[in-house]
């Protein structure tokens, strides 16, 4: 939902509490989708270096296991790559590099 959009971005750069910010991010991305791997790209552009340290961590956490599931972010990021609204396009960008460097453990037969 676009209302939820600005107090999920407000979690995911808490200024007190970075705990949040991981947590935050772990949930989003574990939603596999375009609309959570968007607010994490749009919070990633501004994110400052602590924070994106943090967000960092997540991506790792979420997709350092299953290949299919990283290959697919990553497909995501591509698209929001190009997306109409600069801060999430540039965020993507961004959030594809860190996919990018993650090798995960499993891969399909």
């Amino acid at each position: 939902m676009q209302q939820a959009l600005g107090p999920l971005l407000e979690l995911v750069l808490d200024p007190g509490d970075t705990f949040v910010t991981r947590v935050t991010t772990e949930a989003l991305l574990r939603r596999r989708d375009r609309a959570g791997l968007a607010t994490v790209a749009s919070a990633l552009a501004v994110a400052d270096p602590n924070h994106g340290d943090w967000i960092h961590t997540a991506v790792a956490d979420v997709f350092s296991i299953f290949s299919d599931d990283r290959d697919d972010a990553i497909r995501l990021c591509e698209e929001l790559s190009q997306d109409a609204d600069d801060r999430v396009a540039r965020g993507a960008r961004r959030l594809h590099e860190l996919l990018a460097e993650i090798d995960p453990i499993l891969r399909p037969a």
